[in-house]
């Protein structure tokens, strides 16, 4: 088994040396963020679609832009609104009078990354339909099924200073959403830079591209063979099941989780851990891996409930209560 660690732990080696390169690349943009960018890989890596919140100006789409750029894939932005129709997401038939025909236009969902700018402004509809793709990664259009490209990666924005004219995700639609990202303001220093580099009319980057798609199936199937140890897989467990019956783990809380987390999350903690080893140059899965990664994949899956509110509890009080708690392997 050692031996087989060891090997993998080469492999990785040798298939993440495109990681700092990428980051490289980004930092001729990007200032500050490496929290979002780093989760922006994982999930690439991993094959999950992230949520994040933060209010406007902190560069979301900046640099989800330049990562499209710096790994050669098609990307696509949709503003999503109130008056958005399901199909203008995933295309629609048209009737050709030429030949009687109808013909499939596919719409902007077939692209490698999508940002959703702004996800909770549009109707459940058009919410549905990408979630969709998501999850099933294809498209119904008529009586045709399309598959969407790989890799394909959506990053739905939500603002939370603005909730008027908005339509809220449901809990089982946020928990397809392998994470959820809560990006904060650059402190002092990194907005100085900001202000060197960006305060012009025009300002051209030249991003050259690290890797591209096909490489990133590749990279994936390393991903796989990461290796985590029974003991970190019976932690992964018992973190997700003392989000949903915290006593028989001895944590007290009271009546302030409505629902915990689903067996996604799981698979999802399980998945993103490795994705956070590879990028960490490691062939093995370690508890720091979980704990990185694990408030980013439960702080959308542990409802609370009134009485949390009540008492001002949070989301991440919860997961850091749980996270305190639970035996360290």
């Amino acid at each position: 088994m050692a031996s087989d660690v060891k090997q993998i732990g080469n492999l990785v080696q040798e298939k993440s040396e495109f990681v700092r390169a990428l980051f490289g690349e980004i930092d001729k943009v990007i200032i500050g963020q490496r929290y979002m960018l780093e989760r922006m890989l994982i999930s690439l890596l991993a094959n999950g679609h992230i949520l994040l919140e933060g209010v406007p100006g902190l560069a979301k789409t900046l640099a989800v832009t330049t990562l499209a750029r710096a790994i050669n894939a098609d990307f696509r932005r949709i503003q999503f609104t109130p008056d958005l129709l399901p199909a203008d997401l995933i295309g629609t038939q048209i009737y050709r009078q030429s030949d009687g025909e109808f013909y499939t236009r596919k719409g902007p969902v077939f692209a490698n990354i999508i940002l959703a700018d702004e996800i909770n402004r549009a109707p459940a509809k058009v919410q549905s339909a990408l979630l969709e793709a998501m999850q099933e990664r294809q498209v119904t259009i008529g009586d045709q099924t399309f598959a969407v490209p790989e890799p394909f990666l959506v990053l739905a924005t939500e603002n939370p200073i603005e909730q008027e004219g908005t339509y809220p995700l449901p809990e089982a639609q946020l928990d397809r959403f392998m994470m959820k990202l809560k990006i904060d303001y650059p402190n002092k220093e990194e907005e100085r830079k900001i202000l060197d580099r960006m305060a012009a009319t025009s300002r051209k980057f030249d991003i050259k591209p690290v890797i591209n798609p096909n490489q990133i199936a590749e990279i994936r199937s390393v991903v796989d063979e990461i290796y985590i140890d029974d003991k970190v897989k019976d932690y992964i467990v018992n973190i997700v099941c003392a989000t949903r019956e915290p006593k028989k783990y001895g944590i007290e809380l009271g009546n302030f989780i409505n629902y915990g987390a689903s067996p996604r999350a799981t698979i999802y903690l399980a998945v993103a851990a490795k994705a956070h080893a590879f990028i960490q140059q490691r062939g093995y899965v370690t508890p720091q891996d979980v704990k990185s990664i694990g408030f980013d994949v439960l702080r959308h899956r542990v409802i609370i409930s009134y009485e949390a509110e009540a008492e001002d509890k949070t989301s991440e009080d919860i997961i850091k209560t749980i996270f305190d708690n639970i035996e360290v392997p």
